[in-house]
């Protein structure tokens, strides 16, 4: 089994760790790098992982994921100054391309990745893109580490990851904003704060739920959706008042600031 070092120990690091440790990738194999004593100690109790606060000894694990914010990358190229050939480099880091990361680390294997929120509870659903040094081993074995924390989607072309920031990244904030209102005309129709909530979670909840049982999300709403009643009123004003235009618009200007900050 492979080697594998976090140049990070965050909450993201926190959460690919005890996914693969739940599949059975031995904690002797991980070692972690944080600056942060308490963050290491916490690390090696929960996970019984190597932990240490120097960069370099990244350099001998097989794969190194780059778990700090992107201002930091620059930094840690610097303190791993080894040639990488062979290894595979996966990064978390928003914003920061392929060409930036060859330019820092050289022509190696790298792996870019675009992972979300709920990843934080095992339910992510994560974009990568991976550059012409990424031999089929690394490549499957990049897909297996993201599916420890949630769904893989591989991408062929870098640009799509700011579409993937659009849809998935950026899209938890979507649906809070959804369930913020549902609460708040719940309560103003009448609910209590507190039903209004529980209501809301709860059919958010279910309809995710049967929405991924695989049926298309046209027809679940088609079934809930009779001629003139309650159901077909709601979607209507919704319709009539742009919605889906809303949804098109917002996710467009995602995308458009993804790709500025990438430019940055």
């Amino acid at each position: 089994m492979e080697k594998i070092a976090f140049i990070g120990g965050g909450n993201m690091a926190l959460t690919i760790i005890g996914g693969l440790v739940a599949r059975g990738w031995e904690p002797r194999r991980i070692t972690v790098v944080d600056p942060n004593a308490r963050q290491r100690d916490g690390l090696a109790r929960e996970h019984g992982v190597h932990t240490t606060d120097d960069a370099a000894d990244a350099v001998a694990a097989d794969i190194i994921v780059l778990a700090v914010k992107p201002q930091a990358i620059a930094a840690v190229a610097k303190q791993i100054d080894d040639d990488l050939s062979g290894k595979l480099i996966i990064s978390i880091a928003a914003g920061v391309t392929i060409e930036s990361l060859a330019d820092l680390f050289g022509p190696v294997a790298i792996a870019r990745t675009m992972p979300n929120t709920p990843a934080l509870l095992g339910l992510g659903a994560t974009g990568l893109f991976v550059n012409e040094y990424v031999s089929e081993a690394q490549r499957v074995m990049a897909r297996a580490i993201i599916e420890a924390f949630g769904i893989c989607v591989t991408v062929d072309r870098e640009e799509l990851l700011d579409a993937i920031t659009a849809v998935s990244g950026s899209g938890p904030a979507y649906y809070f904003l959804m369930i913020e209102e549902m609460i708040r005309a719940g309560t103003a129709l009448g609910l209590s704060p507190e039903d209004a909530k529980a209501l809301t979670l709860q059919t958010a909840l279910g309809a995710a739920t049967m929405a991924s049982q695989g049926d298309a999300p046209e027809d679940l709403r088609g079934r809930v959706t009779s001629p003139n009643g309650t159901t077909h009123a709601a979607i209507e004003a919704l319709q009539e008042n742009g919605f889906g235009a809303v949804i098109a618009k917002a996710m467009t200007a995602c995308r458009n600031r993804a790709v500025e900050l990438g430019l940055d």
